[in-house]
């Protein structure tokens, strides 16, 4: 560790600007230790990610990951080769691993024509995943959310709801997922410019609430905020 006096330059030692043995190239020298004391001892010009950045990186890719049955899931967008416009696939990816059963395996959900919000959540009772899309290139196109329960062994999607703005007349602009009830009722919300069927609130905030959402399919319950 640096003490007082090793960063000390011109503070009762031998190198300072009176001193015989002092040079410009020293200071130049000496500037460059302190610069490498004022990161902490870091590898000077080599900037350190800060715990807060770590942290903010692994909640961030948690929101797109999840795990059950030994399995890994992720979901993503995958640029479509050649389309124009640009499209992207949204893609949900089961890894290979020596606790997952299944095996490695994809299924593309569907497609937007601007970039996605993207969520995941997996649980026991299956894999829950949520996007934004604009469906068309269309400059009239909303973007709305698509919210399914895909079968963690077949890939296969047993459950699909779009939240749309009634009359499809604004954006839902973004949906992440949550859950309650011991996993049983999913949970999504994010923005929207325009009224849900039936929410409560009128406000720019939704909540979408889907009771026992991998066991039947009763509509969700909108509250807004």
């Amino acid at each position: 560790m640096l003490d007082k006096d090793s960063v000390s330059f011109w503070r009762g030692g031998d190198e300072s600007p009176s001193s015989p043995s002092w040079s410009p190239d020293m200071r130049v020298f000496k500037s460059a230790v302190w610069c490498c004391a004022a990161v902490s001892l870091a590898a000077c010009g080599a900037p350190e990610e800060a715990p807060e950045q770590a942290a903010l990186a692994q909640q961030e890719a948690a929101l797109v990951t999840g795990t059950t049955q030994g399995c890994t899931y992720t979901i993503s967008s995958v640029p479509v080769p050649g389309s124009m416009p640009p499209s992207l696939d949204i893609v949900v990816t089961r890894a290979a691993s020596g606790t997952c059963a299944h095996g490695a395996g994809s299924v593309t959900l569907g497609r937007s024509y601007n970039t996605p919000y993207l969520a995941l959540l997996a649980n026991s009772y299956g894999v829950a995943t949520a996007f934004s899309y604009k469906p068309t290139p269309s400059g009239s196109s909303m973007n709305r959310c698509q919210v399914n329960h895909i079968d963690p062994a077949t890939l296969s999607m047993v459950r699909s709801h779009d939240i749309v703005v009634m009359y499809g007349t604004n954006h839902v602009n973004s949906c992440a997922l949550d859950q309650t009830d011991g996993g049983a009722t999913l949970v999504v919300y994010g923005t929207k410019g325009g009224p849900l069927p039936g929410e409560v609130g009128n406000h720019a905030n939704y909540v979408a609430t889907y009771y026992d959402f991998f066991t039947s399919t009763t509509p969700p319950v909108y509250y807004t905020y």
